[in-house]
């Protein structure tokens, strides 16, 4: 499988499975898991097809590991702008945590911390080469770090996903360290 159609199904995979499964007809559990012959029929029935052994590639040389297979079953690791509850339990997160961002965000991010926005978390990195990665999509990449420890010990509530992306509701601004002078 080449990369080009890698990336494809990869994408089509984290629209419908973490973003728009009605478009295709799915209706994932309430963990946000899909049987995967459904997954295929419902692809396949609506003008996009691949095989079982390609969602199997991309599933497993997945950089971010996207999704996770169990079961029979398929579903995204994190990142979903859908109800789901991924029963992660809540976890201690290391002192600092890392995210990735570009400096047109600094001020609002400066005067609101991180919000999730469109999704039900805020997404943060165990470490800065990640964070700088996530950044890196949007443009040139700043990379803020989080306070986690203190966050902890105040009383908020982390998570840590199948494929080590630490999520948290919302990072006040008084977590935040950024980079630089102001």
């Amino acid at each position: 499988m080449d990369e080009r159609r890698t990336v494809k199904v990869s994408k089509y995979l984290s629209r419908h499975l973490r973003h728009q499964p009605e478009r295709i007809g799915l209706t994932p559990d309430p963990g946000g898991w899909v049987e995967i012959d459904t997954l295929i029929s419902a692809a396949t029935a609506h003008g996009f097809r691949f095989t079982r052994e390609e969602l199997d590639h991309v599933v497993a040389t997945n950089d971010k590991q996207r999704f996770v297979i169990e079961g029979g079953r398929i579903r995204a690791s994190q990142g979903h702008s859908i109800q789901v509850d991924l029963g992660l339990p809540p976890a201690t997160p290391p002192p600092y945590l890392y995210h990735g961002t570009v400096a047109a965000h600094l001020t609002a991010i400066r005067a609101e911390g991180l919000r999730p926005m469109t999704r039900h978390a805020v997404h943060l990195s165990a470490d800065r080469e990640t964070a700088t990665r996530v950044g890196a999509r949007r443009g040139r990449p700043v990379v803020l770090a989080v306070d986690s420890g203190a966050m902890h010990r105040d009383g908020h509530v982390f998570h840590v996903s199948a494929n080590g992306v630490w999520l948290t509701a919302a990072v006040p601004p008084r977590y935040l360290r950024f980079p630089g002078p102001r």
